[in-house]
């Protein structure tokens, strides 16, 4: 298939958003339990705002893929049958869920504030985080599903897809929460830089095995199924014309083969490699450089990592337009 940037902005930098959201409510809820310290409510406020603007941003980058982007709301109305529709409900409400969050922790609100007495501090900020961290696993359902559930394109039509997509979002929010808790609440640093190792392993674990999955693919559809002829060795010589079309541009990524060869080792090792040892380096020796180089490589890998996977999508209308002279 061929991948489109703007679809590739949207999903890494939702995922970042997402991500990022998990962060911050992860280390509220270890907080309350007393495992880590409470960081001050700057951290909790500053961080929704990250998030806000990362999902955001790839809402905007979303409407770029878009022909007539005025009937953009028209996409909800399919919510019963298609996923698509259900994230595009379900993006907005994440979006809420992150601007409430981090407005009760700026304004300091709790559940004594309705006349409801609790012993447990924060609880307001509590409930509406574990409402907002159900949307932000939806959500990674919703954009994973949406290329899961296409059974012809089997790069795609496995659990590892929205397995993926939820792995590798998380894994980048942690890691920005990393460089956040460096300058607002440094005695998380470690916390984070923990977590964020613990998410890009596993990662790369699953992607990895998605990878190898790919490359061992039986295609349901070949040559001799598409034509009704069963004989062992069929060749295609011409796809009938001499130049491009809609169906050669927009269902082949057209990148050289050594090219696509090389993306997916360069993904593997800036997604997921690099990252996990600047990381390690990181326990030992934090510095905002090396915490914001973890970040940059990683999103840059992401970036990669995500032109891969709708460019390794093999469409079976390729086994005609496979040929162009």
């Amino acid at each position: 298939m061929h991948p489109a940037l703007s679809v590739i902005f949207l999903t890494t930098l939702i995922g970042a958003g997402q991500g990022i959201f998990l962060a911050l409510y992860t280390a509220e809820s270890y907080a309350v339990l007393k495992l880590v310290p409470m960081p001050e409510r700057e951290f909790f406020v500053i961080g929704s705002l990250l998030s806000f603007l990362l999902l955001t941003a790839g809402l905007i980058a979303s409407f770029f893929h878009l022909g007539h982007p005025e009937r953009a709301w028209r996409s909800a109305a399919r919510w019963r049958t298609s996923w698509l529709s259900r994230e595009v409900i379900v993006l907005p409400a994440m979006m809420g869920a992150v601007i409430v969050y981090g407005l009760l922790h700026y304004l300091g609100w709790d559940l004594k504030k309705f006349s409801i007495e609790t012993s447990v501090p924060g609880d307001l900020t509590l409930i509406v985080g574990a409402g907002g961290a159900a949307i932000a696993f939806l959500l990674f359902l919703c954009t994973g599903m949406i290329y899961a559930c296409i059974k012809f394109l089997q790069e795609w039509a496995t659990w590892l897809t929205p397995v993926n997509y939820t792995l590798l979002g998380t894994a980048s929010g942690f890691t920005m929460a990393t460089l956040l808790a460096l300058w607002a609440a440094p005695e998380l640093t470690r916390f984070f830089v923990v977590w964020a190792m613990i998410l890009t392993a596993a990662g790369f674990v699953t992607r990895s095995i998605s990878l190898m999955r790919n490359k061992r693919i039986r295609y349901k559809s070949t040559t001799q199924t598409a034509i009704g002829v069963r004989h062992t060795r069929i060749e295609q010589k011409s796809q009938g014309f001499m130049g491009g079309s809609f169906n050669t541009r927009e269902f082949f990524h057209g990148a050289a083969p050594w090219l696509f060869r090389s993306i997916k080792w360069l993904l593997l090792l800036t997604a997921f490699v690099l990252p996990l040892l600047l990381l390690g380096v990181a326990l030992t020796h934090t510095s905002p450089a090396l915490l914001a180089t973890a970040f940059l490589v990683q999103y840059a890998g992401l970036l990669a990592e995500r032109w891969f996977f709708f460019a390794q999508a093999n469409h079976p209308q390729n086994l005609y337009y496979q040929t162009i002279s």
